[in-house]
């Protein structure tokens, strides 16, 4: 009999939801250690869980990254198990990370917030290096869901916009580097983008340039992107994925002038895990009915 089994920290709510939803399929809430040898599973097991599945027809992640189910074999019996994530799904909560982070190096907020903690009154020196968000040059590397939307938030600043996609090329990327004023990366793990951001590449920044990173630590040489903010050679950084998650305590970054540590938390909202059962379900609708799902991972191109 098909079962579906649920991987996550879902509430006894949530739960009676995702039974309600999937009316006569039985629905196994299942821990790390548990087995999970169900056709459907909603959630991120173990990669050891899903290996050793032999009934897995149908696993719907819970997020967007899939590198720790890469190296996978997707062949069982009954034929290709289908693996669906959540693309598009933090489009809004990451773009509007993003611009938050952006406007408030640019404004001073978060000098502002250390200044109150002190209980320390700056005033004019701070007042006069301010910045305009106004007509500035934005660079975005990957345009998927989150940079497209970040670009429409945008738009009433007067921005000009740089997309730089897969096929725009490194001698793309280096020109536009070296007139940005921002660089927002939102691209994924692959091959290609790992060190895409090197210190050749930071170095091509100009000093008032800020630097926004919510694709995957991979990406960005964080040792070079350090160097260059304690030395003022970059404006300041916002930062949401690192190599290490959690930041190890004696991480470079944690002392690092102009940046900002949103910790992994660009993509997140108070309701998050309900609107990911929303996907779920949608798709469970679709499963039964013979439907292509939303969400199909391609891991040939690693997204």
């Amino acid at each position: 009999m098909m079962e579906i089994a649920v991987c996550g920290a879902f509430v006894d709510e949530q739960v009676e939801r995702l039974k309600h939803g999937a009316g006569d399929i039985p629905v196994r809430l299942v821990e790390a250690e548990d087995s999970c040898d169900c056709a459907i599973v909603f959630g991120n097991p173990e990669p050891e869980q899903v290996a050793s599945n032999p009934s897995l027809r149908w696993l719907q992640l819970e997020s967007v990254g899939f590198g720790e189910y890469a190296g996978l074999d997707w062949n069982r019996d009954h034929g290709q198990t289908v693996v669906t994530n959540l693309s598009g799904f933090f489009a809004d909560p990451v773009a509007e990370s993003a611009l938050a982070g952006i406007l408030a190096l640019y404004r001073g907020i978060d000098s502002l917030v250390l200044l109150k903690a002190e209980k320390r009154w700056l005033g004019d020196p701070l007042r006069t290096a301010l910045r305009l968000l106004r007509g500035a040059h934005v660079v975005l590397i990957g345009y998927g869901t989150i940079n497209r939307r970040l670009a429409e938030l945008l738009a009433p600043f007067g921005c000009a916009i740089t997309p730089i996609t897969r096929g725009s090329g490194s001698d793309a990327l280096d020109m536009a580097l070296a007139d940005a004023d921002l660089v927002v990366c939102t691209a994924p793990a692959t091959p290609a983008t790992s060190g895409l951001l090197d210190a050749a590449r930071l170095a091509r920044l100009p000093a008032r340039a800020l630097l926004c990173n919510f694709g995957r630590g991979s990406i960005l040489d964080e040792d070079s992107l350090a160097d260059a903010l304690e030395r003022g050679r970059l404006a300041g950084a916002v930062i949401d994925v690192t190599d290490s998650e959690p930041l190890p305590h004696e991480h470079r970054f944690w002392n690092c002038p102009n940046i900002i540590l949103t910790q992994h938390t660009g993509g997140g909202t108070m309701d998050e895990l309900d609107r990911k059962i929303d996907v779920f379900l949608a798709n469970l609708a679709r499963f039964r009915a013979g439907t292509p799902l939303e969400g199909i991972v391609d891991f040939s191109r690693g997204y």
